[in-house]
């Protein structure tokens, strides 16, 4: 199996902007910057997304996502900030290793835009409520 892009910068086979590093997470600025500090947080081990690492290993890719959010705020001057992962190549994810991305907001209108619109007509919300839930239980 082809290492993807992430496991090579993990193990130093591809360079990168580092921020953070620890035994189990990297981040590093995304080469293509959204906006100014757009950041990539990563597990170290290789899972596809979001919906496949295991929880503890999410949760240390989420504390590092949100100290990243706090400093873009406190030290690069944003007035909001994007935290996203993308599962799957039906919503957006290009590399298929577990990923956030940590992008600082300085205005309305940047290099980002996630529009959220009501498409909730002929829906039938119980049902589907229902059927959810009894597959959370």
């Amino acid at each position: 199996m082809e290492k993807d892009i992430f496991c090579k910068i993990v193990n130093g086979e591809i360079p990168c902007h580092k921020l953070y590093e620890d035994e189990d997470v990297l981040a590093f600025l995304d080469i293509s910057q959204v906006t100014k500090g757009h950041a990539l947080v990563i597990s170290k081990k290789h899972y596809d997304n979001f919906l496949t690492i295991p929880q503890e290993e999410m949760h240390k890719v989420m504390d590092v996502a949100q100290r990243i959010g706090q400093v873009a705020i406190k030290y690069l001057g944003a007035k909001g900030v994007n935290i996203l992962s993308n599962c799957y190549e039906a919503a957006g994810q290009s590399v298929m290793h577990f990923h956030v991305h940590v992008i600082p907001r300085y205005e309305d209108k940047e290099g980002f835009i996630l529009e959220m619109k009501n498409n909730s007509e002929g829906l039938n919300l119980p049902a589907i409520a229902k059927q959810i839930e009894k597959e959370l239980k």
